[in-house]
């Protein structure tokens, strides 16, 4: 779609065409461009707005602004910090029904899906604002007598934070925050299919107090990605990147970051497994691995992508998921919304690649889906050579896939290039711990579905899913050690 030559009026529609277009902030003030681009509604197709589209130019006004903001906040007492991001997560709160509304039209998320992002967002607010105090160093005893030493933990600087559309109040509020927190600047690039919950998020924060230049907002048209991600990166004012989205784009972030000697935290892809054996209270299981495959389309990098069940209660667990995921979405229901016509492309490739290739459809039609929208499907019987046992489908497709032993789960959950979340159903604590430690995974669930996130939690993957941890541990990522050593 052709960006526009010249940005329609930020007045809104008070033409009677227009359609309002809304700008970047930087140094906490409205920032126009010379470009913008369209934001539509995956469930509709309407026009919803423009968003103004940074150049390099405007890229480097956001990081000039961000580097001149970090030593005043550094030094910010933490009380203070904590203040401005209790009284954000108040800000956000009272405007609910706003920010739901634009997360609804900007992502074709579900109220319910929005209310349950907007309640974490606050709930991290919150759980981060009492940490803000918990950055501690340390004074080891050294080796010589006569000398001794301080490990002061200090911030790295001017930080980049690149959130996704899926989860845009979760993971947008997860992006920064934690950094924030630890004394750092910020400069939050925005997903195109949701800027404006992007700018919900910063303006909550400027309005609770948060000082110029502290947190700047960007965003910028497709055809610029690679262009503004490279120059940010390159930037020697970018000290560390934080990165939510494919793994495919995080290989590009990590490369090019590795190239400038820059650290970074990737929170990438997934392929959740669900192991059911024998002993598990398969109704609870149903229902759990219903809502980790289909939430929100199966948009969500923890969504279950691969059920791992024991062949003695595999008939049985069978009927019960399909009648889970006849409730999630009802006979006669509208179809969920993706956020493009290019996810429902996607799996319909991928399952009609595995239907021709022996996989049997157990729910749905493999065939369904209209450009936007798509019903559940699951399948079962896929093989090592159809693309759908390898590929992240993100969507709303599941596998079903029947084992003879323990053993047998245990080598399928792994068969995966990613490692992000998983879940084992059984009423065994100790066969469950035992097997836990040996999925490689970040996290794994038992008896609860794949997907589960919370501020306390440290959240992150292994393998192609990524490195480094969001969550309870967050504030250490963003803070690195120096040694001061002094004679006495």
């Amino acid at each position: 779609m052709k960006t526009p030559d010249k940005m329609p009026s930020t007045n809104g529609n008070s033409n009677g065409s227009a359609t309002a277009t809304h700008p970047l902030i930087i140094n906490n003030k409205p920032h126009t461009t010379t470009a913008s681009f369209p934001v539509r509604s995956p469930a509709t197709g309407d026009l919803l707005h423009y968003f103004s589209s940074a150049s390099i130019a405007d890229t480097d006004t956001a990081i000039a602004a961000a580097e001149a903001a970090y030593p005043k906040w550094k030094a910010l007492p933490p009380g203070k910090k904590r203040d401005i991001f209790l009284k954000a997560a108040d800000i956000m709160g009272s405007r609910q029904d706003e920010l739901t509304k634009a997360m609804v039209e900007e992502t074709g998320a579900t109220p319910a899906w929005a209310a349950f992002n907007l309640g974490l967002a606050k709930e991290i607010l919150v759980d981060v604002a009492g940490r803000t105090s918990s950055v501690l160093g340390t004074i080891p005893q050294t080796a010589d007598e006569g000398v001794s030493a301080l490990i002061f933990k200090e911030p790295y600087g001017v930080i980049l934070a690149i959130a996704p559309w899926n989860a845009p109040y979760i993971l947008g509020v997860r992006s920064i925050i934690y950094a924030l927190a630890a004394g750092n600047t910020v400069i939050l690039k925005a997903p195109e299919f949701s800027p404006m919950c992007s700018t919900n998020i910063v303006n909550a924060l400027h309005e609770a107090g948060l000082p110029p230049g502290v947190l700047n907002l960007i965003a910028h048209q497709p055809s610029d990605a690679a262009a503004v991600t490279k120059h940010l990166i390159e930037s020697p004012v970018i000290k560390k990147i934080n990165f939510t989205g494919s793994t495919m784009v995080g290989k590009i972030i990590a490369e090019l970051a590795g190239r400038n000697l820059k650290p970074v935290l990737l929170e990438l892809g997934g392929k959740a497994p669900a192991i059911i054996l024998e002993d598990a209270d398969l109704e609870l299981a149903a229902k759990e691995c219903a809502v980790g495959s289909f939430l929100h389309s199966g948009q969500i990098c923890m969504s279950t992508e691969r059920i791992i069940v024991h062949e003695k209660v595999a008939q049985e667990f069978e009927e019960l998921f399909k009648k889970a995921a006849a409730d999630f979405v009802p006979e006669g229901a509208e179809p969920p919304v993706l956020i493009n016509s290019a996810g429902v492309l996607k799996n319909q490739r991928l399952l009609k690649d595995a239907v021709s290739k022996g996989a049997t459809v157990l729910h749905g039609d493999h065939e369904n889906g209209n450009d936007t929208k798509m019903k559940p499907v699951i399948v079962k019987g896929i093989t090592k050579d159809m693309d759908l046992f390898y590929t992240e489908s993100f969507g709303p497709t599941v596998s079903v896939i029947t084992v003879k032993s323990e053993e047998e789960a245990l080598e399928l959950a792994n068969d995966t290039e990613y490692g992000l979340s998983s879940a084992i159903f059984t009423r065994d604590l100790g066969r469950a711990l035992r097997l836990a430690r040996q999925i490689e995974s970040g996290a794994v669930h038992i008896n609860g579905m794949t997907v589960h996130d919370e501020s306390n939690l440290p959240h992150g993957g292994m393998k192609a899913s990524g490195y480094g941890r969001f969550g309870a541990t967050g504030l250490d990522e963003w803070v690195r050690t120096k040694t001061v050593t002094f004679k006495n």
